[in-house]
């Protein structure tokens, strides 16, 4: 198959050479320069995106993210870009279009307990515009669109975490925490494309919900610093399940994230 990417940072890159591997045609769309050997590069701007002069695509994964956080940035790179991109693939025979959205589309923040049975019911605008996108592509790829809904992603760096060893001393309450590791998340993109009848959405997560202030005590314990201390034993956040990864015999091969963490502290 002709797969194409819109959208190509870690993950997609994760993804593409995994289904180079497995003999298919990789095309990609970005806003910079790719060395990938096996997969032609495009620069192009999505909300101008041209596909006449590409052979036809069969698959499509998008995977965009926003350069800034803001309600602006979620609106430019989420919504504005959907008509364009659907547009752009008109006339293109595609089969399949897999779309990178996020868990916060679910709006709880008292501990509550998500899968991918739950409501959503966005609470802050971020969370709205991403399910307007989920809505758009659904509604223009009827039943060939599958959104996929990761949890935090890491297995790249621990940067941040380190920072936040250092510099946390205090913790307002006990906020729950999902993550999924960035190589479990491409696997099951890339298992997508062999699974005859997928759902129209998946929550991608390792099924290990954690305080937050846990995670930060045991890099505070590596590192030989101050253990912070919980000030309310108030819960926050979300406890969030990937009940259909689970059903489709998805396989994960990072569920303890800490020893994770300890091999990526021995190259920080």
């Amino acid at each position: 198959m002709h797969i194409l990417f819109i959208g190509y940072g870690q993950t997609s890159t994760r993804v593409a050479k995994q289904l180079f591997q497995q003999g298919h045609q990789i095309t990609t769309i970005s806003q910079s320069p790719k060395t990938d050997v096996y997969a032609n590069h495009l620069i192009q701007d999505v909300h101008q995106l041209d596909l006449t002069h590409l052979e036809p695509v069969d698959w499509v994964y998008v995977l965009l993210s926003p350069s800034q956080s803001s309600v602006e940035g979620y609106q430019q790179t989420y919504v504005d870009s959907v008509a364009p991109i659907v547009q752009a693939l008109k006339s293109h025979p595609v089969q399949k279009i897999v779309v990178v959205s996020s868990t916060r589309v679910y709006g709880e923040n008292a501990g509550e307990r998500i899968d991918d049975e739950s409501v959503i019911q966005p609470v802050d605008e971020q969370g709205r515009l991403l399910w307007k996108m989920e809505q758009l592509y659904q509604q223009a790829f009827t039943e060939r669109c599958v959104v996929i809904r990761p949890t935090g992603i890491y297995g790249t760096s621990v940067a941040r975490m380190i920072k936040l060893a250092a510099t946390t001393q205090n913790y307002p309450q006990i906020h729950w925490s999902n993550r999924i590791h960035i190589d479990d998340l491409a696997q099951f993109l890339v298992q997508l494309i062999h699974v005859e009848h997928p759902e129209t959405s998946y929550i991608v997560t390792n099924n290990q919900p954690l305080p937050l202030h846990e995670v930060i005590q045991w890099f505070q314990r590596q590192l030989n610093l101050p253990e912070l201390v919980v000030a309310s034993p108030k819960e926050t956040g979300k406890r969030i399940f990937a009940t259909r990864m689970r059903e489709s015999g998805f396989q994960l091969e990072h569920e303890d994230c800490f020893s994770d963490y300890a091999e990526l502290l021995k190259t920080e």
